[in-house]
């Protein structure tokens, strides 16, 4: 683990540890949840308010946050990678391929293809596996969504 980052101590760039960047990410993601709460009413803890969830697990994650941020300073781990456009360009692509799919096909095509094409942005998919995982994820998503929870989303716009 020395020696990867001995030969990135030359390129250029922010060197920031991968627990320091995810601890700041964490603050980030618990500040920007506190801002968007502060409107909603605490309460007490005999009455709780709306608020108080929200806010409290807004703490949570800043406080985990800290906690990985400062571990992550003295801990020697690696070092953050730069970003790979492969795998936002296809994290987004599956979002809206769901989102464009769902209503007109219903979720037996869209629950695959989310899979298939969220799948594309590593370089490490195997068809194989990734077909099956797609068929089981999309059968637990029907049961859960339609039947156990009796959600009105559409499994199917055609009729067998």
């Amino acid at each position: 683990m020395s020696e990867q980052n001995e030969s990135q101590s030359g390129k250029g760039g922010l060197r920031i540890p991968q627990d320091v960047g995810g601890g700041l990410f964490l603050i980030c993601i618990g500040a920007f949840a506190l801002w968007q709460g502060s409107n909603l009413p605490l309460g007490t803890l005999r009455s709780m308010g709306a608020g108080m969830l929200p806010i409290s697990l807004a703490w949570m994650l800043i406080g985990g946050g800290v906690l990985l941020a400062v571990t992550g300073f003295f801990d020697k781990s690696e070092y953050l990678d730069a970003w790979s456009l492969r795998g936002l360009f296809f994290v987004l692509a599956g979002i809206l391929t769901f989102a464009f799919t769902v209503q007109k096909f219903g979720l037996i095509v869209a629950g695959p293809a989310v899979i298939l094409v969220g799948s594309m942005a590593t370089p490490d998919m195997r068809w194989k596996e990734t077909i099956i995982f797609a068929a089981i994820m999309t059968a637990a998503c029907i049961l859960l969504f339609k039947y156990a929870l009796g959600l009105p989303i559409p499994v199917t716009t055609f009729r067998w």
